[in-house]
């Protein structure tokens, strides 16, 4: 069992990975329980609200284009802070995380209780941060978006993966996040949901951004190599 992580501790590795990118921010300060700031996922209301304004803002009609690209937006902000946190030996605990979001306004993610647990290498990284993100975060985003639009597992899926693979291209090469990365990327739901290869990480489905008017094909995309949509 890894050592608990002080707030301190914890905090001091989340000002230092922040530095890599808004991605990578998980707001510490001033979350409290209250109309700004609501638990993360949360039910399907709130989330239905930010997918029509996700919607409007890409100019799509598709409410499963702007929700799959909703949910990998979320998945990486997710991911990203706490793998990197977690490659400097320490895991944010996510239990008691946040959303705040307005319409037209990013989407902010918080911590109302700063806690987690050191950690001495990848794989026990990977032991706390699977079951953390997977079936803590992810699932019930999942299970919340299902109830206002569909989505096929695989896109779901492979957006987590996608958005989990993606933070490697923010800040310098990083063997211990990579490290990471990769032991996730094998177990399941993720693993089989795509590759890395001589262009990094290609996914062997796609999260349907090409049917974004002008979007075209993100840089994993598995169309480009001429698999079926999922």
């Amino acid at each position: 069992m890894a050592d608990e992580a002080g707030g301190g501790e914890v905090r001091g590795a989340l000002r230092r990975v922040a530095e890599l990118g808004p991605f990578f921010e998980l707001v510490t300060e001033g979350v409290p329980d209250g109309p700004a700031w609501s638990s993360f996922p949360g039910g399907a209301g709130r989330l239905r609200e930010a997918v029509r304004d996700y919607a409007g803002r890409l100019g799509t009609g598709e409410a499963r284009v702007a929700a799959s690209l909703l949910f990998q937006g979320l998945a990486a902000r997710v991911w990203s802070p706490v793998v990197a946190a977690a490659a400097l030996g320490v895991v944010p605990d996510l239990s008691g995380s946040r959303w705040r979001w307005a319409p037209g306004e990013p989407i902010t993610v918080g911590l109302a209780e700063v806690q987690g647990w050191r950690v001495e290498d990848a794989g026990e990284a990977v032991e706390i941060l699977h079951p953390m993100v997977v079936d803590g975060v992810l699932r019930p985003l999942r299970d919340a978006m299902l109830g206002f639009v569909k989505l096929a597992d695989g896109l779901v899926w492979g957006n987590a993966a996608s958005a989990l693979a993606g933070s490697l291209n923010v800040g310098p090469p990083d063997p211990g996040r990579a490290e990471i990365v990769r032991g996730l990327l094998a177990r399941e739901p993720l693993a089989g949901m795509g590759s890395f290869g001589p262009r990094g990480y290609v996914r062997n489905n796609c999260c349907l951004y090409y049917r974004v008017p002008g979007g075209g094909l993100c840089g994993d995309c598995g169309l480009a190599r001429g698999l079926p949509e999922m």
